[in-house]
């Protein structure tokens, strides 16, 4: 199916992250298309800063989540992990309540190194953010 090495459903995307600060913040994956991954999370007291909007943090939190799952669904997991190196994120509107929905997309995907995009949209479908994650593609090592 499309770019995936690893195809997956949107359950088992919700699955991996059990026990971790995706549940904990209630990141939902909705849709695995051919070259994209959409997720969810809330703005709520577990998302906003002090001025009760979105905190960024929490925009780069959904952001990498969603880029460091696409990229390691292009890799041999046996073979290949993909880890963050470095994002950036432009913080366009803000959301102070609803869900806010990330869309992720790949910019390059080479042998050593992976760039994603990611969309955020309020439930308005007004941009919130876009981010840019670049990903290092490194040897498995098992234990």
């Amino acid at each position: 199916m499309g770019i995936w090495f690893t195809p997956a459903t949107p359950e088992q995307l919700n699955q991996l992250g059990a026990d971790t600060l995706v549940s904990h913040i209630d990141i939902v994956f909705h849709e695995v298309g051919e070259d994209y991954i959409t997720a969810s999370m809330p703005v709520d007291a577990r998302t906003v800063q002090p001025a009760r909007i979105l905190h960024g943090g929490a925009s780069v939190v959904l952001a990498e989540t969603l880029g460091s799952v696409a990229a390691n669904l292009c890799v041999d997991p046996t073979r290949k992990i993909c880890v963050g190196m470095e994002i950036n994120a432009n913080h366009v509107t803000a959301a102070r309540s609803g869900r806010v929905t990330g869309t992720v997309r790949p910019v390059h995907i080479g042998p050593t190194t992976h760039i994603w995009q990611t969309r955020i949209h309020d439930d308005q479908n007004r941009l919130v953010c876009i981010s840019r994650l670049t990903l290092a593609v490194l040897d498995h090592k098992r234990n």
